[in-house]
């Protein structure tokens, strides 16, 4: 029991109140991806600078220096002609550019903090869209956790109101799901965290998409932090074994390892 006790707690100990979008993963870049992970289709893109970009943000995995041409393909197309889907994807270039490839916390701080104007851009370019509010709340809270500011009232305030916003416009928004989910789960209970209701909203993300598997982690460590072990087992294998991931770059460089270490923590519970 006692050894029981010291598992929960240290899995409880990780709650770092990192996981704020719903897309963007961490660090093992060494990894290829399996051939039966195909790259999700693009959205209707207007151009070929975006249709590219797209490409790059999406598969990232073979090679990180394409965040890097995603990023800038995308400056030059903003500074020509900032239309919605360009800003939206660059401050998505900027939060993954942030996340691999800025080697000093003053970069990466940099490139929040230029994802966050940009996604701010598409806000007052098109208010009801929901992918402008989520790159927005991303790289914002990105921002916070890497300047130690997540905690603060303002900043929780500012996170919990993008995604009211998100499941306004759209309550099936699956990322806009994820990143709910993800914010009541490591959110303090003090503060406003609340785990039944984190799982309610990620189970309705994997009910919508069954392979965003961002989504299908967080829910597994909302199942953890109940210790309803045998059924956090079960969303974790599911991860590990997906063959069409919604995200394979995500899949691929955190989510698969990631429920690997978490089902390695709880595999005799």
């Amino acid at each position: 029991m006692v050894a029981h006790e010291s598992v929960h707690r240290a899995l409880r100990g990780r709650r770092l109140c990192r996981a704020v979008t719903a897309w963007v993963c961490a660090t093992a870049l060494g990894l290829a991806i399996p051939g039966s992970a195909a790259t999700p289709p693009p959205p209707p893109l207007s151009g070929p600078v975006t249709r590219e970009a797209w490409k790059d943000l999406t598969t990232f995995h073979e090679d990180p220096a394409r965040i890097d041409r995603a990023r800038d393909l995308l400056e030059q197309e903003v500074a020509r002609t900032p239309s919605l889907e360009a800003l939206v994807l660059l401050s998505w270039a900027h939060l993954a550019w942030a996340d691999y490839r800025a080697s000093t916390t003053e970069a990466k701080l940099a490139s929040y903090e230029r994802g966050r104007d940009v996604a701010k851009r598409a806000i007052d370019l098109a208010p009801r869209s929901p992918e402008a509010h989520l790159w927005y709340a991303a790289n914002l809270g990105r921002w916070a956790i890497n300047s130690g500011r997540l905690r603060a009232a303002f900043m929780l305030s500012t996170l919990r109101g993008e995604i009211d916003t998100i499941l306004e416009i759209d309550p099936d928004h699956v990322p806009g799901l994820s990143l709910a989910g993800s914010f009541y789960l490591e959110t303090p209970a003090l503060f406003g965290g609340d785990v039944p209701r984190a799982e309610g909203y990620l189970r309705k993300a994997t009910a919508l998409d069954p392979h965003f598997t961002r989504a299908r982690v967080e829910l597994a460590r909302c199942l953890i932090e109940q210790r309803r072990y045998a059924e956090a087992r079960t969303e974790l294998a599911r991860v590990i074994d997906e063959r069409q991931p919604s995200y394979p770059a995500d899949w691929v460089l955190r989510h698969k390892p990631h429920a690997e270490r978490l089902l390695a923590e709880i595999r005799s519970r």
